[in-house]
């Protein structure tokens, strides 16, 4: 994805001061030290049970219903970092004078911003690493936000910039430009 799809996108007179995208490939949540170990114990249980239905010649209906569970528990194990990462290869963020800019292409087209003049809360991880995540909005609990936002990062509802490449210069970068912006409105004879 290009980061040229923001032009469009800008207001008058606004200009793009950073643009990125998130870490690519499999990327670990602080709440994957339960959601790992609770997924080997579901998909294991489920591959055991429906093995043990199987042998004993169980109906047909139980092979389904294990089926349906191993499925599932396989989804937990791998499937949920392989559908994080083609959604992150799908994303783009910007952060202008203005404004902090998402745009999400897939599985659904999806574009946020957030006006610097009422920037929420900015919680940063990692900040000291090459990489982190700024999240724009109320502080994640262990578990995540939402069903989905604790299962698979790219789905989380609040806004955030994921696995970036120097969170701690980014995040100064919009404190920055949010204080000039105020600063600017302040002096303005408009206001």
């Amino acid at each position: 994805m290009d980061v040229g799809i923001f032009q469009k996108r800008l207001l008058p007179r606004e200009r793009i001061l950073w643009s990125g995208f998130p870490a690519q490939g499999i990327l670990f949540a602080s709440s994957d030290m339960f959601l790992i170990p609770f997924s080997l114990l579901w998909c294991g249980f489920a591959i055991f049970w429906t093995y043990t239905a199987a042998s004993q010649g169980a109906p047909v209906f139980f092979y389904a219903w294990g089926g349906m569970f191993v499925c599932i528990g396989l989804f937990f194990v791998f499937g949920r970092f392989a559908v994080d990462a083609w959604v992150r290869r799908r994303i783009a963020y910007a952060v202008t004078d203005k404004r902090i800019l998402i745009m999400r292409t897939a599985p659904s087209s999806n574009f946020i911003s957030i006006d610097l003049e009422r920037l929420p809360d900015i919680q940063m991880t990692g900040g000291e690493a090459k990489r982190g995540n700024l999240r724009f909005g109320p502080a994640a609990s262990f578990f995540g936000n939402s069903r989905t936002g604790s299962w698979s990062p790219a789905f989380d509802p609040v806004p955030q910039f994921l696995g970036i490449e120097g969170p701690s210069k980014v995040f100064d970068l919009i404190m920055k430009a949010s204080n000039a912006l105020r600063s600017e409105q302040r002096l303005s004879p408009d206001s």
